[in-house]
Order: C-alpha cells, then structure tokens, then sequence
C-alpha cells in the first residue's frame, strides 16, 4: 500500500502513540519499592575497559572540575548532581560515569576517598529516584558498564558500609533495566541494555539459569542488530566501534570465568572487524556518515589490535548498501542506501549517493559529519544532504526529518528505492554507479551518480545526472553538487573550473568541472575533535532543465 504524505505522518502519530501507550502498560507503576531485593556480598570480576585514560581528566575531577561533552563545570565544592548542568550531552555523560576510566590514573588515599564521595552523591541524590535523565536505558547501562569495570578503583581501601551502599544501589539499577529492557527503542541503545545485563549476569553472583537467560538475550539482540555484513543496523561506521568496546571485554569475562560465551557472541565480533576496516581510511580516520563523529587514534587502535580476522576490506557492504572503491593509494566509500527502518532513522543523515575520498593518509573529500557535542540545532543541521558529498536540489534534503517533539527526529518521507550496481575491470578500474529517488515526489527527478577509480588510483572520474521519473526533460531546479573538503587540505585556483587540493604533506590533487559554475564557499565541518569550526567545499552549480549532467574528475598531480 502506497501512502500520501498525510497518510505516512497519521501512521507515524499512531505507531509512536501505541508504542507509548505499550510501554506504559508493560511498565505499570514504577516505585523504587518494586525492583527492592537482596544485596550480594561481593562481585565476581571487573571486566577490562579498553578506552584510553587520560591523568589530567582525572585530576581536574579530583578538584571538582568535570570536563565532559566538550564543557567543563566548575562545581565549587558542591556535588555535581546537585547542581544545573550546561546541557544534556553533558548530563548523558555525567550520569554515565564513563569518566570513571580516567580515575585510574588515581595514586593516592586522598584520591579514592574523593572519588567515592562522589559515587555516594550519586547513590544519595538519584540512587532511587527512578525518572530523572539518570534513568534513560540507555545511561544505566553505560553506568552498569562503567560501575563494574571500575570496582576495583572505587572500592579499594573502601569502608563496609560504602562498599555495601555501592553494590545494592548496583544491583538495584540491574533488575530495573532488566525490568525495562524489552521497552527500550530499537538501535544501539538496546543492544547495550543487553550487553549490561549480560556483563552483570557473569561480573555479579547469578544463578546458572540468569546467566543463560542474558546470554540468550544478547544473542537475539545480536542477531537483530549486527548485518550479515558486519555493520550494524544503524549504518554508522562509528556505532560498530563502540559496541566493540564492550563486547570485548565481555567475550574475555565469558572465557576468564569458564562460562558458555553467547553463541552469538564470537561469530559478530568476527563480522564486524571487516565492517570496521571496510570504513577505515588508510590514515586510521572513520568515514563520516550517518552520525560518526571524529574517533580518537588509540580508541580504534585498542580494538583493531584485537582483529584476528586479517584480510583485505570488502568491496560492497550489501546488507548496510555501502560501495568501497580502491586502486593504488586512494580509496571511495560511497552511501548507496536508506534506513533500515523507521526507528532506526532517528539518527540517520540524508546523504544518499555522498562518497569520501581519500589518498595515503590525506583526506581530501569529506562528509561534514555528526558534532560530538553540540546542541540539537547543530545536531540537526549535520543531517541535512547539503553537508554531505552529493547533490543537493531547491536547497533541499533528499529525506525530510520530523519536527515533532513526540515523533522525535526521524525520517518521514523521501528516499524509497536506491538503485546499485558495481562495474569494475580487476587491477584497472573500479566503478559504481546508483541512483535515488528521494527528489521524485518532491521535484519528479531521479539522482543518478556514477564514480570511477583508474589509472592506478591517481585518477577519480564522477557523474551526476538528474533525470525525470517518467522520462521526460527535467523542471527547472537549481541544484547543486557539493565536495565538502578536509579542513586540513588548502585550495586555490588553477582556472575558473579547476581548484588543486594540497595536503599538508604536499600531496597535490586538481579537481576539474567543466559544466555548471565551479565555486569555492565557506563550509562548516561538525566531525572535529576539538569542536564545530569552519572549513571550505567545493560547489558546483547547474541547472536541472538547461544542464541535468555535470562530469568533473579529481586527478593526482604530485
């Protein structure tokens, strides 16, 4: 059954109604009263975080400075859960105590009784105060997470009564996520829920019968969220590196403890390494798409030194529909695909057919990817098709994104079939060409692309086409085909339409346009590590009726 627009956005009020309105029921009245129960004496094991430390964070926390979400709060004495926080990201984060890590670096007396001082704040003021952002699904769990692999830091020296407060508050917020686990939206935020539950079940005293029962959660959740291919369900490179963060250290607790690791477990660990290299540039950057953000070299590193999977990255990611073209020193990731499904498209960005590239260790052509810490606005603005590698039309994105509070940000309308299909000459040419309709309803045009990769990689050949849906001539749009570049790569002309790309190291590339006008404008790239900052792009205009085809090359010069 095809939908009008009024009839898609009716739809959608009504599945996030009964969705609700489930939940709710599921849930019944929730009192710290009914998730009240034993206290267990002790814990089995830390399991190993396998994020970086950094010593200065650590004492900034000690002095009452917390440095989180791109903010530092200056506390003045007082707790930090007790106090107006500068922002969401930044309470997620606090309340996450996935800042724990960076206590290790701890090495005095003074310091672990700070830092149990302010766990127990924590314990006092939300502790049983289910309700508050503390009790998301997803920030318990990443509190279970963080809580267990960090015991040993924040119980050593720690006196009876602490050390009992601390595992019952543990243990409390564990049966209300199990509780709640069911109800969590569908992505990565459930399968974490599950990979607490699971790290608890073996770290915590269990019977044998809970323990299996978390694996085989985990392993429904596992199988749901993980593609054949390796990526997960979100299609953003960065989600796979997260989860490999803690599925780690959780298939090592299963070994270390003699427990049936989830049969799951291994097999998706295996398939997601090459999902990883796959949106791997050869400089050790993520490809930007979808909501991935910059990632810290020694994150990526701890997990690659772990793959015993080896080998080349794929060509296509058919399940998460993504293109990888390769010859030489330069490599193509290409977005040939749409949202798995609607809950899945809260976070995903309408880039559709947008590509990045890359040669050695320079990245040339970018996506403007997700902020790291931003606010909503700029969360936002970075899903847009015009801070993406492709074209845009009327100033317009290829999928439109809810405005509503209670849908929250997902997709409502616009892409509904991407058309695929590779075209290479082995060791000579790599190619893909695709196509998308997310103008058609809209503006009746059709987005067609095609990339090639030759002459041993120092030559990168693109297309762009905008073609009616029924055949016929395009309407007049103004559209227009966007190369959001590195911010480390310095531009000037060379003609009116031909721009060199310089990096750092000298490498120099000519990107040439011969149809529509070439420009250089200013651009904003959301994926630094340090923060939102300006950037430049490329921006080549045409008109959809008078031209509907540019070709441009970018071509090795040095």
């Amino acid at each position: 059954m095809v939908f009008s627009g009024k009839q898609r956005l009716l739809y959608l009020y009504l599945r996030e109604g009964w969705r609700r309105f489930s939940r709710r029921i599921a849930l019944g009245r929730l009192t710290a009263m009914r998730f009240a129960g034993s206290t267990p004496d002790r814990l089995i094991v830390a399991p190993t975080d396998l994020r970086a430390i950094d010593p200065f964070v650590a004492e900034e926390i000690l002095e009452g400075r917390f440095p989180l979400a791109g903010r530092v709060l200056d506390t003045e004495g007082e707790s930090p859960f007790e106090i107006d926080l500068p922002s969401h990201e930044f309470a997620v984060r606090l309340h996450s105590f996935g800042w724990l890590r960076h206590l290790r670096a701890i090495r005095d007396d003074a310091g672990y009784v700070r830092l149990r001082q302010i766990v127990d704040d924590w314990i006092g003021s939300h502790g049983r105060s289910i309700g508050d952002i503390s009790w998301e699904a997803d920030v318990i769990a990443q509190r279970i997470i963080a809580w267990l692999s960090h015991s040993p830091v924040v119980l050593r020296n720690a006196e009876h009564g602490f050390y009992r407060r601390f595992l019952k508050s543990l243990a409390f917020q564990v049966r209300y996520l199990r509780h709640i686990a069911d109800t969590v939206c569908d992505g990565e935020a459930r399968l974490r829920v599950r990979m607490a539950l699971a790290m608890a079940s073996v770290s915590m005293p269990a019977s044998p019968s809970a323990i299996r029962k978390a694996s085989r959660n985990l392993d429904l959740e596992l199988d749901r969220q993980i593609l054949p291919d390796g990526a997960h369900s979100s299609r953003s490179p960065r989600a796979g590196l997260e989860l490999l963060l803690d599925l780690l250290p959780l298939r090592q607790t299963y070994v270390n403890l003699g427990h049936d690791v989830p049969t799951r477990l291994i097999p998706c660990i295996d398939r997601m390494y090459p999902a990883l290299r796959f949106f791997r540039h050869q400089g050790g950057e993520l490809a930007l798409f979808n909501g991935a953000t910059s990632v810290l070299a020694h994150e990526l590193a701890s997990v690659l030194r772990y793959d015993e999977t080896a080998g080349e990255p794929f060509h296509s990611m058919p399940h998460a529909h993504y293109e990888r073209l390769s010859l030489g020193e330069t490599v193509v990731i290409m977005d040939t695909g749409r949202p798995l499904s609607i809950d899945l498209s809260r976070s995903a960005h309408a880039g559709c057919l947008s590509f990045e590239m890359s040669s050695g260790r320079n990245r040339f052509v970018i996506n403007s990817g997700a902020p790291k810490f931003a606010g909503e606005r700029f969360r936002q603005m970075a899903r847009a098709t015009a801070a993406h590698s492709t074209v845009t039309v009327n100033d317009t994105s290829s999928c439109r994104f809810s405005q509503s509070r209670f849908l929250g940000p997902i997709m409502t309308s616009g892409l509904s079939t991407v058309l695929v299909e590779r075209r290479d000459e082995p060791g000579r040419i790599e190619s893909v060409w695709a196509s998308h309709d997310g103008y058609l309803a809209s503006f009746g045009l059709l987005h067609e692309r095609d990339i090639s990769v030759l002459n041993g990689g120092r030559l990168l050949r693109g297309r762009d086409r905008l073609s009616r849906g029924d055949g016929g001539d395009p309407h007049a749009a103004n559209a227009v085909a966007r190369f959001h570049i590195h911010p480390a790569i310095a531009m000037r002309r060379a003609s009116d339409s031909e721009i060199y790309l310089v990096a750092p190291d000298g490498e120099a590339w000519l990107f040439a346009c011969r149809d529509g006008e070439v420009a250089i404008e200013e651009d904003i790239f959301f994926a630094d590590p340090s923060g939102v900052r300006a950037s430049s792009q490329i921006a080549v205009t045409f008109d959809a009726a008078a031209q509907p085809e540019i070709q441009w090359t970018l071509t090795r010069e040095s």
